[in-house]
C-alpha cells in the first residue's frame, strides 16, 4: 500500500474530529495541524474548542491560538503557514494530521490558491477604513458598479470579502473572480493522504453540540467573552463572528438572559453544522466518511489501516 504522508480530518463542529486527531497523533507519533479558521485566534480558547493545556502537553499542535483577534487571518496566510508546519513535521519524522472544519483551508491545502499579487499596504488600509466609515452595503454597491460579476458572488453584509474584492481590483486592475479561475499550487496531493470526514448522525451531533456548549460555560466561556468585549474590537472582525460570541455578548449587555443566550448559541452552532455538512457532502464525497458510532475503536482501526 502507498505510504500515507498526511492524514486529513474534516467534519462539522462538535463532531469529535479533534479527539480523533489527538488519538491518532498519540498512536502514530503525529503532529496535529489546525484547519479551523477560529481556532487560530488567541483570545477564545474555550469557546472555539482549542486543545486544552493537557492535550497540548501530550501531543504537538501547530497553528492554534497564534493570531491576535484584531487581525483578519486569511486563507492565503494559512496556505503559507501550513506549508511550514508540514515541512517541520516531516523534518521531525512526524506524521502530519490536519484537522478542522474550514473548507477553504482544505481547498488551499489540496488545490492551492490563485496567485494574486501582494496588495500594497496603503490600498489595503484605505479600503478597510472605508468599510468602517461607510459600511459593507455601501462598499458592495461600489463593487457592483465596478465589478458586477464579483459583487453577485458576495453578500452585501460581508465586509471582509467585499473589501478583499475591492482591494484586489484596485491593486491589480483584474477582478478577483478572474484571479480565482487561475489554478494554484497544491500543498498536499490528495492521493498521498488519508482523507477522512467525521460525520455523526444528526441527532447525535445535536446532542454533542448542546453538551459541549454547556461544558464550555462551566469551563469559563462567559468570562472569556467578557474579556473579549473589553478589548473593544471591530464587530466585523472574523473573531467576533465565532460561534457563541454574539449570544453571550447580548447576555453580558443585559439584552437576553442566560437561558436565552445558551439556546441562541446552541441554535447558531446547529445551523452552522448543517451548512458545514452540506458543504462537505458537495466537496468531499470521495473522502472516507466515519459516522463515529464507535469512537473508541476508530483510532485503532485507522492505525491498523495506515500501518498495513
Amino acid at each position: 500500500m502507498k505510504k500515507t504522508v498526511a492524514i486529513l480530518i474534516a467534519g462539522p463542529t462538535a463532531s469529535g474530529k479533534s479527539a480523533l486527531a489527538h488519538a491518532l497523533a498519540e498512536q502514530l507519533s503525529g503532529i496535529v495541524i489546525n484547519a479551523d479558521s477560529m481556532q487560530v485566534y488567541r483570545e477564545l480558547r474555550i469557546l472555539t474548542a482549542r486543545p486544552s493545556e493537557a492535550e497540548a502537553g501530550a501531543v504537538t499542535y501547530r497553528l492554534y491560538g497564534h493570531v491576535p483577534g484584531d487581525e483578519a487571518y486569511s486563507a492565503a496566510r494559512y496556505a503559507d503557514e501550513v506549508r511550514i508546519a508540514l515541512a517541520e513535521a516531516r523534518a521531525a519524522e512526524k506524521l502530519p494530521i490536519v484537522v478542522g472544519g474550514t473548507g477553504l483551508y482544505f481547498k488551499a491545502l489540496l488545490e492551492g490558491l490563485s496567485p494574486i499579487p501582494p496588495i500594497p499596504a496603503e490600498i489595503r488600509t484605505r479600503w478597510r477604513e472605508a468599510a468602517v466609515e461607510q459600511g459593507a452595503a455601501s462598499l458592495h454597491a461600489q463593487l457592483a458598479a465596478r465589478d458586477p460579476v464579483m459583487a453577485a458572488r458576495l453578500r452585501p453584509s460581508d465586509p471582509q470579502r467585499i473589501v478583499r474584492a475591492l482591494e484586489v481590483l484596485e491593486a491589480t486592475g483584474v477582478s478577483l473572480a478572474q484571479w480565482q479561475e487561475v489554478p494554484g499550487e497544491p500543498v498536499i496531493q490528495l492521493d498521498d493522504a488519508l482523507p477522512l470526514v467525521v460525520s455523526p448522525p444528526r441527532e447525535v451531533l445535536r446532542q454533542r453540540i448542546d453538551a459541549r456548549f454547556d461544558a464550555m460555560i462551566e469551563e469559563g466561556a462567559i468570562e472569556e467573552v467578557r474579556a473579549l468585549a473589553h478589548l473593544g474590537l471591530d464587530p466585523d472582525l472574523p473573531l467576533m463572528r465565532a460561534l457563541g460570541v454574539r449570544p453571550l455578548m447580548d447576555m453580558l449587555a443585559g439584552r437576553v438572559n442566560a437561558t436565552e443566550a445558551a439556546e441562541g448559541a446552541k441554535a447558531e452552532s446547529r445551523q452552522y453544522a448543517k451548512r458545514q455538512t452540506t458543504w462537505l457532502k458537495s466537496n468531499m464525497s470521495a473522502w472516507k466518511w466515519q459516522d463515529t458510532q464507535d469512537m473508541q475503536s476508530l483510532p485503532r482501526q485507522l492505525c491498523d489501516f495506515i500501518k498495513a
